[in-house]
């Protein structure tokens, strides 16, 4: 029997792979996880409540597009959060964010661009739906390094025009993930000129939005309306997962112009699982709601002042701007990952797991990623422990 091979080339998946590095060695110490971006945080204190009220919703199929009620929850916290006027046709719900980050290249890549096979350009490192999306679609992956030369983002000027003619989507993370570095104002209007220039989509990944630490992050849909854009240029993806602390509710949504967004919701009407009624319901109490928000991201700021204290004198340590990742330098991330479990019982993720070589170069492979996601205590308990490990 034949299979595809579209998918042969694809590397262990990362938690597989990390798996098949620690899963065999006994952890040198009580086990603090600070490899996955599983927010610990407390739950919306309305959450349970709602949900119970909505229960006889699951007795009937949801609405494809996202409810009115949903839609016109996250049309006004758009423009709380970033002063956009969006309507609910130019909205779309979704099962989380891997789901629209996925099917958004179905939906919207061409099977050929300027006559010849597209191109999808994505951070290295990277969330690995993008380039999953790119080879589906069948599209040339393109990794582009985001390193501290490039401030931890892509630098898309140093695309050559030619790639950049056949490009016809652009993944982009901010705040990124891993790194936590934010896109200015000026760096996306210079990705939206370039986009113009040369007729390619943005995909904006913007689901550690709310996790920063100082002032809020610009978005990409703000400084596209700003600058008077095409308004199918920039499709923009958020998540309650890491705003709100509710990864396994599987809530978020896509927004972009309405060409757009009707192609998501025809390929979705299709081949897509819509959210669920209680869930689209109470997301929607969910998003009209900024004081959880306002209590996590307080508490994140002040595990990231922990690490600061901890970790500060590292050599190449840099605190980030948003999101709840620390992006370590090490000689060896595997190495380090390997060590550190050995040791100590401290689970961190090698960075090489994150992005893709190019050339011979992993721009991941000198680092480990470290999330903080859990309690201060094992935080700063696991911190002390990498540090006294890693760092002597």
């Amino acid at each position: 029997m034949e299979y595809p091979k579209r998918f042969a080339n694809l590397p262990v998946a990362t938690w597989p792979r990390l798996r098949g590095l620690l899963d065999a060695v006994q952890p040198g110490g009580d086990p603090i996880n600070m490899t996955i971006g599983d927010p610990k945080h407390a739950m919306p204190p309305f959450l349970a409540e709602a949900m119970t009220a909505q229960m006889a919703g699951f007795g009937s199929y949801p609405n494809n597009d996202g409810a009115p009620a949903l839609l016109d929850a996250i049309s006004r916290w758009l423009a709380r959060r970033y002063g956009v006027t969006v309507t609910a046709n130019e909205i779309m719900s979704l099962n989380g964010t891997r789901e629209g980050l996925y099917n958004a290249s179905m939906a919207l890549c061409p099977e050929v661009k300027n006559g010849q096979r597209p191109v999808i350009l994505t951070p290295n490192p990277f969330y690995q739906v993008y380039a999953v999306a790119a080879l589906s679609v069948g599209a040339e992956p393109v990794y582009l390094p985001a390193t501290a030369d490039t401030g931890h983002l892509p630098d898309f000027d140093a695309v050559p025009a030619d790639v950049l003619d056949r490009t016809a989507i652009a993944y982009i993370c901010s705040p990124a993930n891993p790194q936590g570095a934010v896109a200015t104002e000026d760096y996306w209007r210079n990705l939206i000129a370039l986009a113009e220039k040369h007729d390619f989509k943005i995909f904006a990944d913007e689901c550690y939005s709310e996790i920063y630490r100082g002032r809020a992050p610009v978005g990409a849909l703000q400084v596209a309306q700003a600058m008077g854009a095409d308004p199918e240029r920039v499709v923009i993806f958020h998540s309650l997962s890491k705003r709100s602390n509710l990864a396994g509710l599987r809530s978020g949504f896509c927004a972009s112009g309405p060409k757009n967004i009707a192609a998501i919701r025809a390929l979705r009407a299709y081949a897509g699982a819509p959210l669920p009624g209680p869930i689209q319901a109470v997301s929607a109490l969910v998003w009209d709601d900024e004081d959880h928000v306002t209590a996590s991201r307080a508490l994140y700021a002040e595990k990231f002042d922990i690490a600061d204290r901890i970790l500060g004198h590292v050599p190449g340590y840099t605190s980030p701007e948003a999101g709840f990742f620390l992006w370590l330098p090490v000689p060896d991330g595997e190495q380090a990952a390997l060590t550190l479990w050995a040791k100590t019982g401290v689970r961190t993720l090698p960075g090489a797991y994150l992005s893709r070589d190019v050339s011979g170069f992993n721009p991941g492979a000198g680092f480990i990623r470290v999330a903080l996601c859990g309690p201060k205590s094992d935080v700063e308990r696991g911190l002390t422990r990498l540090r006294d490990t890693v760092y002597q």
